[in-house]
């Protein structure tokens, strides 16, 4: 059993458990503590019963007019948490923040392609591979370069799904600003 609520400036001194994945990248405290004061309601833990954090999301929402969407900036899962279906609820929350306050046309995120498991997850919640982004992972001695995976699912003010029609070509990281 656990509890998805809102993210707290207190659980910084909390996650070090859940940051600890080669797939999740850390940020300085105030990355953390700008997302939780702009977009709170897109800013959330899975706490267990005994109140230790088991994994969090973090997203934002972006862009203008049929590009409005909602972003996953960061999903992870504590190791000892994985398979409980946490970053569905994770996820499913960020999801319906960006339906239901924010009116998006969809909602989008980043992968790196060699992070298998997630995409499969993605998937099957109903994202597809939009485009790739050239050299979106910059390599850190523990990871390697990689492009990124831009994926992406249609949310239901975007009737006719025009924005996960697939670009075809590689884009570049300055081609994904809104």
């Amino acid at each position: 059993m656990s509890t998805i609520r809102r993210f707290r400036a207190m659980d910084l001194l909390q996650f070090n458990n859940v940051n600890l994945d080669r797939y999740t990248e850390t940020y300085d405290s105030q990355f953390y503590l700008s997302y939780m004061s702009n977009w709170p309601d897109l800013f959330t833990v899975a706490e267990s019963p005994a109140h230790k954090l088991m994994g969090y999301s973090m997203g934002k929402v972006e862009g203008t007019g049929e590009l409005w969407h909602g972003h996953v900036t960061a999903l992870t899962v504590a190791p000892e948490c994985r398979r409980l279906g946490l970053a569905r609820g994770l996820m499913r929350g960020l999801e319906d923040a960006s339906e239901k306050i924010h009116d998006c046309y969809f909602v989008d995120l980043f992968v790196r392609p060699s992070n298998t498991v997630a995409i499969q997850m993605y998937e099957h919640l109903g994202y597809i591979l939009y485009r790739r982004v050239i050299d979106y992972y910059q390599g850190d001695g523990v990871m390697p370069t990689e492009y990124a995976h831009d994926m992406r699912k249609a949310l239901p003010r975007d009737k006719h799904k025009k924005s996960i029609v697939p670009v075809k070509h590689a884009v570049n990281v300055e081609d994904t600003f809104f």
